[in-house]
């Protein structure tokens, strides 16, 4: 099959012990697996390319694959109530089980990292079928969530064994999302060093950029955050916990609707956000909205972009600089009824940093649900 992350660099910095291609794919548990694939489809563009359950010979979950540009989505659901898949999505809600990351030596992978203390929850392993095979291993981090290593340079099917080839049954429209730009975990108070360094201790990461509670704040609440990246740029992790303040912080709201640490949003890039951001809005999918006195200061500071301003306002588009270019972003609401997951829409014209600028008037906007919600 082709494979679906960015390019690998020519050779990969010999310090690197584990070295990364890129996000494979991001699994979500959730309460009905056939429902949310339908919403994916019709609403964000994805394509259905695979599928395993009962009429595959999967007899505990369904599980529904989903593709556009470089992203894939799983959308698991189990079978029975007494199932950890069931257990995970009663206690969190929808939300994401699995970061997995495309390596070349899953084995490898996995020894490098739980001999620097990695907490190993599925020792390599090798599946097969027609197409090849596949070799996949697992550590934890943050709450429940997973690190999945995933070596699939022997494979050819569509997705994993165990998963048939399987067609979307709804026309599908891709909205122009290319690849996952970084996915951002959320734990709690104290604990964001201690992630810090694991990814640094464990997994070789380096600290990208810090956000203090100075540069996150606002009236109400704050936050702090601290962006780690692998070597080869292709996998960023920001970790975010609540600072003092004298609301609830969105980070708060989040662990308590989640019930603990987990992912609170995955950041997809498209080439084109004024096409993409028009055709989601079209579709339904609702995103926070910042006032229009964003825009009466936004371009002083962040000056000429090529994009057509009164477009940019229009959709309620986001966007900041810095050293080496500027940014378009906006932020989904929460894509479940929990106040918990959400996605952002980027796009890059250079620039490397994440929208400090946009900060305040986001959880601004936040703020503002939570106030709806009851939960500020």
């Amino acid at each position: 099959m082709d494979t679906l992350t960015a390019n690998k660099p020519a050779s990969q910095p010999t310090q690197d012990f584990l070295p990364l291609n890129g996000t494979d794919h991001v699994e979500f548990y959730v309460g009905n697996a056939k429902q949310s694939a339908y919403y994916y489809q019709s609403a964000w563009g994805y394509e259905l390319v695979a599928y395993a359950g009962p009429e595959t010979g999967v007899r505990d979950r369904a599980s529904y694959v989903l593709q556009q540009g470089k992203i894939r989505i799983v959308l698991t659901t189990a079978m029975q109530p007494d199932h950890e898949i069931a257990a995970h999505q009663i206690k969190h809600g929808d939300g994401v089980k699995v970061l997995a990351l495309w390596v070349d030596d899953a084995k490898k992978s996995f020894e490098e990292t739980t001999k620097r203390g990695a907490k190993p929850v599925l020792k390599p392993e090798t599946i097969t079928d027609e197409h090849g095979e596949v070799v996949i291993a697992a550590i934890q981090t943050y709450g429940e969530t997973i690190h999945k290593f995933i070596e699939r340079k022997n494979y050819k099917g569509a997705f994993l064994p165990g998963y048939q080839a399987w067609k979307s049954s709804v026309p599908v429209k891709p909205v122009g999302l290319k690849h996952v730009d970084h996915c951002v975990g959320n734990v709690e108070l104290g604990q964001m060093n201690e992630w810090v360094k694991f990814y640094e201790d464990v997994m070789g990461f380096k600290l990208l950029l810090t956000f203090d509670d100075k540069d996150i704040s606002t009236e109400y609440s704050a936050l702090m955050s601290k962006v780690v990246s692998n070597g080869n740029g292709y996998v960023k992790f920001p970790i975010n916990e609540p600072a003092e303040g004298r609301r609830k912080s969105q980070i708060e709201e989040y662990i308590d609707f989640y019930h603990g640490s987990g992912v609170q949003h995955m950041a997809i890039a498209t080439d084109d956000i004024i096409a993409t951001v028009a055709e989601l809005r079209s579709r339904g999918v609702e995103f926070l909205k910042v006032p229009d006195v964003y825009y009466d200061e936004v371009w002083d500071r962040v000056g000429v972009i090529k994009e057509d301003r009164d477009k940019i306002k229009h959709l309620n588009i986001l966007v900041d600089r810095d050293d080496e270019g500027y940014l378009l972003q906006l932020f989904s609401k929460p894509i479940q009824d929990r106040p918990t997951f959400f996605f952002e829409i980027i796009q890059r014209a250079g620039a490397k940093s994440f929208g400090k600028g946009n900060f305040k008037a986001l959880f601004e906007s936040i703020e503002r649900e939570q106030e709806l919600r009851g939960n500020l």
